[in-house]
């Protein structure tokens, strides 16, 4: 019995072992040279209409001071913007910007968004950054962080210069003109 019991504790002991297969000893990382990409294009985010690219998915259910406008604070929409060459829609689209957005200002009416620029045409197809960052709307010019990326913009990093081309506070509607600086790998 008691033999019975040591083996059985030296089996138990080998089994508790961690197998060490799922990594291997490796060189410390040296990134290759950093790449440094302007980009320039148009967001269209759409509230109003029969086919809107910012929908509501959540909503305070109070009174705040913006209760009169098509984004009242605390609300949360969530995003499928066409991205654009030029101001039109007809310039061409080149991808599209998923993602949330959440009207955050009390007193001055201001976003967080949490955008994914993906690039659907040309040389980027497949590539994509992300943003995560405070969007005060009410500024004609603002500044947003990219904070990652893919594909061709692997661990990106920089900023998007952020000029409303056009602002509608009653519909909610907005064209954003978009100068992107990216460093990645």
């Amino acid at each position: 019995m008691e033999g019975r019991l040591v083996l059985t504790l030296i089996l138990g002991l080998c089994a508790a072992i961690p197998c060490h297969g799922y990594y291997s000893e490796s060189k410390p990382y040296v990134p290759p040279a950093e790449k440094v990409t302007q980009l320039h294009f148009f967001l269209h985010d759409t509230l109003s209409g029969k086919d809107p690219t910012a929908v509501l998915v959540a909503r305070p259910n109070f009174t705040t001071a913006f209760n009169n406008t098509p984004i009242p604070f605390g609300s949360v929409f969530a995003t499928d913007d066409l991205l654009t060459v030029g101001p039109n829609l007809t310039s061409g689209v080149i991808g599209n910007a998923q993602g949330l957005w959440a009207s955050t200002g009390q007193d001055v009416l201001s976003l967080v968004v949490y955008w994914d620029f993906g690039f659907t045409r040309g040389k980027l197809n497949g590539s994509s950054f992300s943003m995560f960052s405070r969007d005060p709307i009410t500024q004609t010019e603002r500044e947003a962080a990219v904070v990652g990326g893919r594909g061709e913009f692997r661990m990106a990093k920089g900023f998007a210069q952020l000029k409303s081309y056009v602002a509608d506070f009653t519909t909610g509607d907005a064209i954003v003109e978009c100068n992107v600086t990216l460093v990645h790998y």
